[in-house]
């Protein structure tokens, strides 16, 4: 029996319910839509994400603005230098039994939210950004011996300033791969900066509405995954990530800057996010344009450039952008 994905109705409610939650947002959070929008894709999805920018561009205050939207638990981590891994994922203590004993009580660090903020995470060290590994994967956390879980949803965002910047450590690839996107946070123009202005300067301050809550989240995960991906566009999406790779099956600027292309992880990614895509184009399929237009914020992190590529200048997006113009679909 062939599979259905889900009805054309439900794909309509999830548009309508996607919208509120942007608009929503964006009472708050002005002039970075596409921002906004590829960070809501991730987390109807279930994925995590990476958000690149400047100080300043209201990185921080997206997260939050979103937590509240969404009524979930949200933490935020300060990533410093001396921050420790114990510090995220939190310790065993010992306390008093009330029966003249002692005995070891686990204290649960900030990444048991739901929603956590990693604030610049790459001013920390990678033994400490490592400590988000285990939660980010595989929604669970060991220490002493026994693992946790999360409580679903959960969702990480982390944001990091730009490397040439002083004192930042780059992201271990493990760590990067475990983000489905890395979302870069342009520099608003004048009119952005004006109305950003009169929205922080005035009387009173926005503050969005709850328009979801984690049950409805939930469901709307496991109605993407209904969506139908033929067999031709998720061998698309395994071709994508296979031209990335330096070697005969590359494209032309992976083959001379590359050391190492996306993992399958890449493929997974754009395809969970295709599928969130194809629901609010009023699609219960994946189409190719769903996927070309998630590519660069799903594989720009995942590549690992070479020593060639710095001397050229060559930046992991234009690698992406002529990978997608190499590929056929």
């Amino acid at each position: 029996m062939e599979r259905e994905g889900p009805p054309s109705a439900l794909a309509r409610e999830f548009r309508s319910a996607y919208d509120r939650l942007k608009a929503e947002v964006g009472r708050v959070i002005a002039g970075q839509g596409e921002m906004v929008g590829q960070a809501l894709l991730c987390l109807f999805t279930g994925g995590n994400v990476l958000l690149e920018g400047a100080p300043g561009l209201g990185k921080t205050l997206f997260v939050r603005t979103l937590a509240q939207a969404l009524d979930l638990e949200f933490a935020r981590l300060q990533f410093t230098p001396d921050l420790m891994p114990a510090d995220i994922t939190g310790t065993q203590i010992l306390q008093d039994d009330g029966a003249g004993g002692r005995r070891m009580v686990f204290r649960p660090g900030p990444v048991f939210a739901q929603v956590v903020l990693a604030d610049e995470i790459n001013r920390a060290a990678p033994r400490t950004q490592s400590a988000l590994l285990e939660a980010m994967q595989e929604y669970a956390v060991t220490v002493g011996g026994e693992t946790r879980p999360m409580k679903e949803p959960f969702f990480v965002l982390a944001t990091q300033n730009p490397l040439e910047m002083e004192g930042t450590y780059p992201l271990p690839e493990a760590q990067l791969d475990r983000f489905m996107m890395k979302i870069t946070v342009p520099f608003p123009d004048r009119e952005g900066i004006v109305e950003v202005m009169a929205r922080t300067t005035g009387g009173e301050t926005a503050r969005p509405a709850r328009v979801m809550d984690g049950a409805g989240l939930l469901r709307w995960r496991g109605v993407v995954r209904q969506v139908l991906a033929a067999p031709q566009a998720m061998d698309y999406a395994a071709r994508l990530v296979l031209a990335t790779h330096p070697g005969p099956g590359g494209a032309p600027a992976a083959t001379r800057h590359v050391r190492c292309g996306a993992s399958p992880r890449g493929a997974q990614a754009m395809l969970l996010a295709a599928k969130a895509r194809a629901l609010l184009e009023g699609r219960c399929h994946v189409a190719f344009e769903d996927i070309r237009a998630l590519a660069l914020p799903c594989l720009r992190h995942r590549i690992i450039l070479n020593y060639d590529a710095e001397a050229d200048g060559a930046a992991a997006d234009h690698i992406v952008e002529e990978v997608v113009k190499t590929v056929d679909s």
